[in-house]
């Protein structure tokens, strides 16, 4: 006889067998049921966020930060909308999460009460899967396929509408098993020479990663191609995490989100190599196109909606990077031989005067003018944070304009070091690195915002003084929205910034700091920015660190 067990002990039951170890939520009286069975399960932590877009932002940045599987849990159909912004954030970067609402019992939801809304299709646009639970015999088998589909590439967030009279009844039910999708196929043999044969066709061949090398765990394998080939090699233009190992003799830089500049960076080529998404991924609209007349296109990926998305691609090999690329340098090396090893020591040797390392050296030279500066530049602020960050430090970034130079000043150096704003939807980067840093105790984690996207989700500081995580939060104040002004100017020619400043009066990020609980320091002397940095990142606990910078266009 199959043992009773009520749904809402059953759900957390279910989620701690696909690997959960942290619930993310805020609660309401429809997730009452869930709170009640905590007490049942002491080894499941609930990490409460003050609002629903939080919960969804703070999840993402823990998987982000980990690779995991991750679950939360929001309050019915206004939680589910102040969580749409970061559900799309999560969308965005395929994250694998399970997102559940409570939602009012079956049949009290047909008389509309307060709070009811259709969850599953408010979810819909923005998951791989939505369903609301009828009866309490499917909630294992909902759950099992809710966690398979989350994290089969291309992984994504799946939703579940969980009505309380499920949660509360009770049955004989069985919780199954967990089921994991193995994706990481490689091409065929047939398909492997032909790629192969491309690249050595090409005379000057150049390389652009993307965020799939950071879940394939290709980042050591994407570098040795580069080098194999003697490749110029660019993260694209969503540098949004660790896509390429920024000191390799091949490692260039970012490209520019803007037509024109990338277009021109890429113009010498004769061959991009496209490793992941979509390699070209712009901001605004430009009659220019990014892709140069001519250049051809190799891809490989598993999210086979990003290949040859926008361009037509000569080769497209639908594949787990890493495992493709472990298959395709040995048949390079033999296709190639010492031919191809003479040809690649030659373009390394050309690439040195302009490469990554090459360029932050001059870059470091360049912004060292601006060191006495009041109010503080920006770029300066940054070189000054990235030298006093401790090298297994985690930095996430929402700097917007302040944080232009970051990932030309800072070297990716592992997969889960750097995360960055990927869809654009700003007050991510303060509630991610709670997650992260929930993620990784055991790394200091260092959050660069801008002033403007601080203000979207300030609140999350309280869970992380909550939780007393080791969390630096740098602020760069600039006194309004830089970026729409900048924006405003370059593409009007006005100079009327209307609803672009918040001086008057003037955003105290110290002050809101220490009213959720953290430690707080405001900093307008560029001489104290580095060693004031330094030691808050190596002391313990939840810091804010508020920097007056230059906010001047």
């Amino acid at each position: 006889m199959k043992n009773k067990i009520t749904g809402r002990s059953a759900f957390l039951a279910l989620l701690k067998d696909e690997g959960i170890t942290h619930l993310f939520g805020n609660p309401g009286t429809t997730e009452l049921p869930i709170m009640h069975a905590l007490k049942d399960h002491p080894d499941l932590t609930y990490v409460m966020a003050m609002q629903e877009s939080l919960v969804v932002a703070i999840a993402d940045g823990y998987s982000r930060a980990s690779g995991k599987l991750v679950a939360c849990n929001v309050h019915v159909a206004p939680g589910l909308g102040n969580a749409m912004g970061s559900l799309y954030n999560a969308q965005f970067t395929g994250t694998p999460m399970i997102l559940t609402a409570g939602q009012q019992e079956q049949g009290h939801g047909l008389m509309e009460p307060v709070l009811y809304g259709p969850l599953v299709r408010m979810a819909e646009p923005l998951v791989k899967w939505a369903v609301e639970v009828t009866r309490l015999e499917d909630l294992p088998r909902i759950v099992r396929r809710a966690a398979k589909i989350a994290t089969t590439p291309p992984t994504g967030p799946v939703f579940i509408s969980l009505p309380g009279d499920i949660l509360n009844s009770e049955a004989g039910i069985e919780l199954g098993r967990s089921t994991r999708i193995d994706a990481r196929v490689k091409p065929s043999d047939e398909a492997l020479k032909a790629f192969a044969a491309r690249l050595l066709k090409a005379e000057r061949p150049v390389i652009v990663t993307m965020d799939e090398v950071v879940k394939s765990d290709a980042l050591k394998e994407a570098a040795e191609l580069a080098e194999l080939l003697g490749a110029a090699a660019y993260q694209s233009s969503t540098p949004y995490g660790s896509h390429f190992l920024s000191e390799s003799p091949s490692f260039v830089g970012t490209l520019a989100r803007v037509q024109k500049v990338a277009r021109d960076t890429l113009a010498p080529y004769d061959l991009l190599i496209a490793l992941g998404g979509d390699p070209l991924r712009m901001s605004v609209y430009s009659e220019v196109d990014a892709l140069p007349d001519g250049l051809g296109m190799v891809q490989v990926g598993l999210v086979d909606w990003e290949i040859a998305k926008n361009y037509g691609a000569e080769i497209a090999l639908k594949a787990d990077l890493k495992e493709t690329l472990r298959a395709l340098i040995p048949v390079l090396k033999e296709m190639g031989g010492a031919t191809l090893a003479n040809r690649a020591k030659q373009r390394l040797a050309e690439l040195v005067p302009n490469n990554w390392a090459a360029r932050r050296a001059a870059l470091v030279e360049q912004i060292g003018k601006s060191a006495s500066r009041t109010p503080i530049d920006p770029d300066f602020l940054v070189l000054q944070m990235v030298e006093a960050m401790p090298d297994h430090a985690i930095l996430v970034d929402e700097g917007l304009t302040s944080s232009r130079q970051i990932t030309a000043l800072r070297p990716h150096r592992d997969r889960y070091g750097y995360h960055g704003l990927a869809s654009g939807g700003i007050g991510w980067g303060l509630p991610a690195s709670v997650g992260a840093s929930i993620a990784n105790p055991d790394r200091p984690v260092v959050c660069f915002s801008g002033d403007g996207s601080a203000m979207y989700s300030i609140q999350s500081l309280w869970t992380a003084a909550h939780h007393k995580l080791p969390l630096n939060v740098v602020i760069a104040n600039n006194g309004g929205y830089r970026i729409i002004k900048q924006r405003l100017l370059a593409f009007h020619g006005d100079d009327n910034y209307v609803g672009m400043d918040f001086v008057d009066p003037p955003v105290d990020f110290a002050g809101l700091a220490r009213a959720l609980g953290c430690e707080a320091i405001k900093l307008s002397d560029p001489s104290e920015l580095k060693a004031t940095l330094a030691s808050a990142f190596n002391r313990p606990g939840t810091k804010l660190i508020e920097v007056m910078v230059d906010g001047k266009l």
